[in-house]
């Protein structure tokens, strides 16, 4: 069976699933999923270098926003 973002187990009821891949430099950009929905990547084209992150409401699960944080340029 599939599970929600590719997971190897499904989640219980009333949790979110997600999965945060950091990437490897230039070669695989990060990518944030949460309950089977892609935030972040590569191919939406919202992703930076450096610190990538996504705010969520907890309760409904409803994405507020997203960012990058580059930590080399200071």
């Amino acid at each position: 069976p599939r599970h929600k973002c590719g997971n190897q187990k499904s989640c219980p009821q009333n949790y979110f699933a997600f999965k945060i891949i950091s990437g490897a430099a230039n070669v695989v950009g990060p990518s944030i999923c949460f309950d089977d929905l892609v935030l972040m990547s590569s191919v939406k084209n919202n992703i930076g270098r450096g610190l990538n992150i996504a705010l969520v409401n907890g309760t409904t699960g409803q994405l507020l926003k997203t960012d990058a944080f580059d930590m080399y340029s200071g």
